[in-house]
């Protein structure tokens, strides 16, 4: 019997850094978007450079098992160079890795990671092996013998064991925390929504519930400050939609802005927890599996989740890799004690 049991990616990402790169940002009426760019037809110089072992599947599993939890991962590697330093990393944890897949005809995937300056990053990804586990080499007794089933996103044909793994979760009574992927949000609304109604917990970043959603964020305007809402009329909206069952919780992150969630009774703001930023990789998995370990230690508290799941990202982007900064939940409430000011907001 585990306590969780985390099913998604396992990457080697190679991080590089580069003073040379710039954000250009685009505005229109409706939306804003940021992009990094570098000198065209130049060789560019690079600033930092450091290998670390990521993706979903593996992020999570290594914060599970660090916040206390008996974990098993399910994730797909080839038999490469890569799947040896992903296996060699797991050492130092004591994540279960009986339910790993291995294919000697696959690649194990892989992501180059380019860092600005201010911290955040856009990723060029190998799915590789990731995109390709199917049905019948995954281990459904460890999943009926879980309390949590963590599904991180799954991409490629992996998508299409989503339906069967949430379907035989919910008919074993076995919880579900669901942190969409743009394959799965994609299929259109109608299909997430069957998914969506097996999940107790349901995470997404907020560029990801828009999508899912239809639901555009609109700017100020002269007459209208929407930036003077605790929460954004439109993320609220979000947060409705994406409820489709009473009971459930929807989170939705939205990067330095903080976090948002909504039980149905009311709605919780937390801001992001102040800290240095080196790369933001890996955040969003510490997020939302530190804020579906802590609603269990809290007992259903999801202001005070929310905290501690903002916490544990903080430590995560303080560090070049997706797992190098994840803290106990001991280090957690000591980092809460140390400043009482920090407060999640029920509106």
């Amino acid at each position: 019997m585990f306590d969780v049991i985390t099913i998604g990616s396992a990457t080697m990402d190679v991080f590089v850094e580069c003073e040379d790169a710039n954000i250009v940002s685009v505005c229109s009426k409706d939306k804003k978007s940021d992009f990094m760019s570098y000198p065209y037809g130049s060789k560019v110089e690079i600033t930092d450079f450091a290998s670390r072992v990521g993706g979903g599947g593996v992020n999570t599993a290594f914060n599970f098992s660090n916040l206390g939890l008996s974990t098993s991962a399910i994730f797909k590697i080839g038999d490469d160079i890569y799947s040896q330093g992903i296996i060699e990393s797991f050492k130092t944890t004591n994540v279960d890795l009986s339910n790993k897949i291995q294919d000697n005809n696959d690649s194990t995937g892989f992501s180059i990671i380019l860092v600005s300056f201010q911290g955040d990053r856009t990723v060029l990804a190998h799915r590789g092996a990731n995109a390709h586990i199917k049905k019948s080499e995954i281990n459904f007794d460890a999943i009926k013998n879980s309390r949590l089933l963590y599904i991180a996103p799954l991409n490629g044909d992996s998508n299409k064991v989503l339906d069967d793994i949430v379907n035989f979760a919910k008919e074993n009574n076995v919880y579900v925390c669901f942190n969409a992927g743009s394959t799965s949000i994609k299929k259109g609304f109608n299909y997430l929504k069957k998914i969506l109604d097996t999940a107790q917990i349901v995470v997404m970043n907020k560029e990801e519930a828009s999508m899912a959603t239809g639901i555009q964020v609109r700017p100020d305007t002269r007459d209208i400050k929407y930036s003077d809402e605790i929460i954004h009329p439109d993320v609220k909206e979000m947060l409705n939609k994406l409820k489709v069952a009473d009971y459930q919780v929807i989170v939705i992150t939205d990067g330095n802005q903080g976090a948002y969630a909504y039980n149905g009774e009311n709605y919780f703001y937390c801001p992001v927890f102040s800290g240095p930023v080196i790369s933001t990789l890996g955040a969003g998995d510490a997020f939302a599996s530190t804020f579906c370990a802590a609603l269990a230690r809290t007992h259903g508290d999801i202001g005070k989740s929310l905290m501690m799941a903002s916490v544990n990202s903080a430590g995560v982007v303080s560090e070049f890799g997706a797992t190098k900064g994840l803290m106990t939940f001991e280090k957690i409430e000591q980092k809460l004690a140390e400043n009482p000011e920090y407060k999640s907001t029920i509106i």
